[in-house]
């Protein structure tokens, strides 16, 4: 499984010049541990976490009230990304060997999504049957009542079992499911016995 798989998005982010009230409000309302702080290209320039807001809005700078400072006067910097491809035990011994509350993903250099300790723990509660479900429901987009599939997941592992029309098929069916979220391998077997796996 890599970040992609569990990320979050779209990105809830503030700029450079977000006041530390203004991003206060945002992590208290959308329950956020930290949010990635990004310049007007796209680019993650620092992450603004609780941490921060505590440690700005229990300080004072000439008994100057410092809640309507820039975020980027109080974030924390440089800031530590992955890529959607990283994959997730990496993401998670980065996020304890900092103690990051978040990591920016980021491709060719801009966000697209956030990973937070809550993503990591979704991928632990998330079941079999769950990952069934969405498997099936992206093969029922793509082949719709033409084609029939029997679907058994176990442990993350994913067994699709039927006919498929030909290779191309049984590719973009192995595509397919792998998509889904917690899935961590994939074998396509027709009934005579030949199959097709692939594992992350």
């Amino acid at each position: 499984m890599r970040a992609r798989d569990v990320m979050s998005r779209p990105v809830v982010s503030v700029d450079p010049h977000t006041t530390v009230r203004e991003a206060v409000t945002v992590l208290t309302e959308h329950g956020f541990g930290a949010v990635p702080v990004v310049d007007e290209l796209g680019h993650v320039v620092g992450i603004f976490s609780e941490s921060d807001a505590v440690r700005t809005t229990m300080s004072t700078v000439d008994g100057r009230d410092r809640r309507n400072d820039a975020v980027s006067t109080t974030m924390t910097a440089p800031v530590e990304v992955v890529t959607p491809g990283t994959a997730i035990t990496t993401v998670a011994e980065r996020m304890l060997a900092g103690r990051l509350r978040c990591l920016p993903v980021v491709e060719e250099g801009l966000l697209v999504g956030v990973v937070a300790r809550r993503d990591l723990l979704r991928t632990l509660v998330r079941d079999d049957d769950v990952i069934g479900a969405s498997v099936r429901a992206l093969l029922d987009d793509y082949a719709g009542s033409r084609r029939r599939w029997n679907i058994e997941v176990t442990g993350g592992k994913v067994v699709i079992s039927g006919e498929f029309a030909d290779q191309a098929e049984r590719s973009v069916v192995a595509a397919l499911a792998r998509t889904a979220p917690g899935v961590t391998g994939v074998d396509l077997s027709r009934t005579t016995g030949v199959s097709l796996a692939w594992e992350d």
